[in-house]
């Protein structure tokens, strides 16, 4: 590595640091003042908040990730450009490409860091950051587990199952109740396609469903039902799951959920959130592709650069966030393939930025 691609690789590290200490403590900021009441009329101590706190500065990096290598890209080329070294280096002979290598190299490797974040240090901090907030703070602790997108609870007297698209709903797909003799032996089993539940009731109310009931001679009694009322002991409020539960795990945890899903939708399901976790990680360099020409077409255009392309590059990010959550439960609805939901936004941003780096080095 000569020495402009060591400084050019250097002041891309910088300025991601600089902007990650930026957004970072404005994050923190903002969750301290949304939650510092809470481990105060909790009477935790200081040590336990602080620990919170900082246990999640690697989720918050992991969430900006792809901004934050956009952005460091952006204002290393800017302030180049800015200072008239980038018209030297051309005039120099150095084509553009050249000189923007040291910093998709350090894109680059980013990108491998927070990889290598997601499969061994994020599920240590979350489960960690949950575990103090959920069980400590809130003194809950949860019920069950997910797999690949359905909730297994053990309640008092059952265990209870279903699909639960929208936590924030009482709405429940293709929910069962189930409970068991001492000797393991089915006793009773409640599935319907739809559950709800209403409090206003206090009642579970399911739709298109099925009871199976042991009888004495250990056979079972079927009935089918289009619409019935249960009083079950556990309501909505009690299956509790970290709204980051699946940042707990690890990308081969992720790959094993695949391995281990059994029907055609589980399988589906599992490979949309293992394709999604490494697209996520990975959206940071279409994202870097794209925002370098639009700096360099924004100075052109209005004689602006960083001015113009930081508040662009912000609109980009969010609007590829928005673009990547859409095509995701898009994926999740079956609509399209998992391996299109991961790759399609990279792939267009990608070709578009290595287009316009081409049309600008001309």
């Amino acid at each position: 590595m000569n020495l402009l691609n060591r400084y050019l690789f250097g002041q891309f590290i910088r300025y991601f640091f600089t902007v990650n200490m930026a957004f970072v403590s404005i994050w923190l900021l903002i969750d301290f003042f949304e939650k510092g009441d809470d481990f105060s009329n909790a009477g935790k101590s200081l040590s336990i908040s602080l620990t919170y706190f900082v246990l999640t500065i690697p989720s918050i990096m992991d969430q900006l990730g792809p901004v934050f290598i956009l952005l460091a890209g952006v204002i290393t080329l800017g302030i180049l450009n800015h200072s008239n070294e980038l018209t030297a280096l051309k005039a120099g002979g150095l084509p553009l490409k050249k000189i923007i290598q040291p910093i998709i190299f350090g894109g680059l490797l980013l990108t491998t860091i927070y990889l290598a974040a997601a499969q061994w240090l994020l599920p240590v901090t979350v489960s960690a950051t949950n575990n103090i907030w959920y069980q400590e703070l809130k003194g809950k602790v949860p019920l069950g587990i997910v797999r690949n997108g359905r909730y297994y609870y053990r309640g008092a007297e059952g265990f209870y199952s279903f699909a639960w698209p929208n936590p924030k709903q009482y709405v429940f797909n293709n929910f069962s109740y189930s409970t068991w003799d001492k000797e393991y032996n089915l006793n009773k089993l409640i599935t319907a396609k739809y559950a709800f539940w209403h409090a206003e009731q206090h009642k579970w109310e399911l739709h298109g469903g099925q009871i199976q009931l042991q009888q004495l001679d250990h056979s079972y009694k079927i009935d089918d039902f289009r619409l019935k009322k249960f009083t079950f002991n556990e309501t909505p409020a009690d299956f509790l799951v970290p709204v980051n539960k699946a940042a707990e795990y690890s990308l081969t945890d992720l790959f094993w959920e695949t391995e281990r899903a059994r029907t055609p939708n589980e399988k589906h399901i599992a490979w949309t959130s293992f394709l999604g976790r490494i697209s996520f990680l990975l959206l940071g360099m279409p994202l870097l592709l794209l925002g370098l020409p639009i700096l360099l077409y924004s100075y052109r255009k209005w004689g602006r650069d960083l001015s113009v392309a930081i508040p662009v590059s912000c609109g980009l990010a969010f609007f590829a966030w928005g673009l990547w959550g859409a095509l995701q439960s898009l994926s999740i609805a079956g609509y399209i393939p998992p391996w299109f939901a991961a790759s399609a936004l990279h792939i267009l941003f990608t070709l578009t930025g290595v287009y316009l780096l081409k049309k600008n080095d001309r």
